[in-house]
């Protein structure tokens, strides 16, 4: 059924071609992790999503800790997982971060590859 917005009609729904089935992405699922940031004492558990890249995670980590206990910089952070950098573009399902697993978040220079 066809829908209007500031007089632009959309259709809400489209046609699929006859024998095509639908495709379903799955939902984003929450994954809880044991996070530590940098020189931070604390340990704390954060919960991402599996369809979150590792820039992302880094950010949610950071938010707990950066401008409280650790003075915010100016560079980027990079994600540590098993001993490993992790590109900032993988996301965690991708990483294979399973639930409760400990995760690290650094500080990177701007212009310096991890």
């Amino acid at each position: 059924m066809p829908t209007s917005t500031s007089g632009q009609k959309s259709t809400a729904s489209r046609q699929r071609p006859r024998g095509q089935k639908e495709v379903r992405m799955p939902d984003p699922q929450p994954v809880p992790i044991n996070a530590k940031f940098d020189d931070d004492f604390v340990t704390q558990l954060v919960v991402v999503l599996n369809t979150d890249t590792m820039r992302e995670v880094a950010i949610k980590v950071a938010q707990h800790v950066v401008g409280k206990r650790v003075p915010k910089r100016d560079a980027d952070m990079a994600v540590r997982y098993q001993g490993r950098v992790l590109s900032a573009d993988m996301t965690v399902a991708e990483a294979g971060i399973a639930p409760l697993q400990n995760v690290y978040v650094d500080w990177v220079e701007k212009g310096v590859t991890p």
